[in-house]
């Protein structure tokens, strides 16, 4: 099998919450959607919890796996500050969502924040769809989002390295450093991947740079009928596609393609 690049979040760990904790857009979808399952959730990617935390609150029973032990360390550290039920709602495991086989089946399986994209051919998003069908429970259904590749974006940019300061997910440190955040970015057009960087430069009171980390990112990005086909591929029925979080349909000009799609 393929390398996958999700082991990369080792880098990220120490930083994933200061880094995309502001983002919270798309946690009601999923509480929904884990809420109105039968039966138990399990989150792929679930990295430090930005998602899986709300979903244990509300109520459900959730799993997390992710294949990033640090990511994983970070959660259990969070856990303690839950209130009891909700941690006994919460269950980890390290493991990887190309292969794996928890014991149970699930009423939801979902997958936020574009981490499907990190399975770079098609034999790996096969390999992760037949788990994910082989985990849910007849009728369970599998919830996931990833961005829509907009040629008005990709084209310009296709095939050179282009960098942009991410002004707003710098952040300060307990230290009282400033971390400056910077992306650089590559689209090829024949792979359909997109090669990015996240500089962290984390800069001291005096305007010295001290210290510097790099995290490698690796995405395929994938076109809306790709996708039915595959899907209908590995045994699913499309419930339903939407454009934004808020359940409005989706359209060509939309930046999300938010997917719910039922084990056939």
């Amino acid at each position: 099998m393929d390398e996958c690049n999700l082991n990369h979040y080792d880098i990220f760990a120490e930083d994933y919450d200061r880094h995309f904790g502001v983002l919270t857009r798309d946690i009601p979808f999923y509480i929904a959607e884990a809420q109105r399952a039968d039966g138990p959730a399990l989150e792929l990617a679930c990295g430090t919890g930005r998602v899986l935390v709300p979903v244990a609150k509300a109520g459900v029973e959730v799993t997390g796996l992710d294949g990033s032990p640090e990511m994983l360390d970070k959660l259990r550290a969070k856990l303690p500050g839950l209130p009891a039920e909700v941690r006994a709602r919460v269950k980890l495991v390290e493991g990887d969502m190309r292969d794996f086989d928890l014991g149970e089946q699930f009423g939801l399986i979902y997958i936020p924040a574009r981490s499907f994209l990190h399975l770079l051919t098609r034999d790996d998003q096969k390999a992760a769809l037949a788990c994910i069908h082989r985990c849910l429970r007849d009728g369970g259904r599998l919830a996931l989002n990833f961005f829509n590749p907009l040629l008005k974006i990709i084209e310009p940019a296709a095939h050179r390295w282009q960098s942009y300061f991410d002004a707003p997910r710098q952040f300060i440190r307990a230290n009282g450093n400033r971390v400056m955040v910077w992306n650089t970015r590559y689209y090829d057009t024949v792979t359909q991947v997109t090669e990015q960087y996240i500089i962290y430069e984390e800069i001291d009171p005096d305007g010295h740079v001290v210290n510097r980390r790099y995290l490698p990112l690796t995405l395929r990005w994938i076109y809306r009928f790709e996708f039915e086909n595959l899907l209908e591929l590995c045994g699913f029925e499309i419930e339903a596609l939407y454009g934004t979080f808020d359940r409005q349909p989706f359209t060509d000009q939309q930046q999300e393609l938010i997917w719910i799609a039922r084990k056939a």
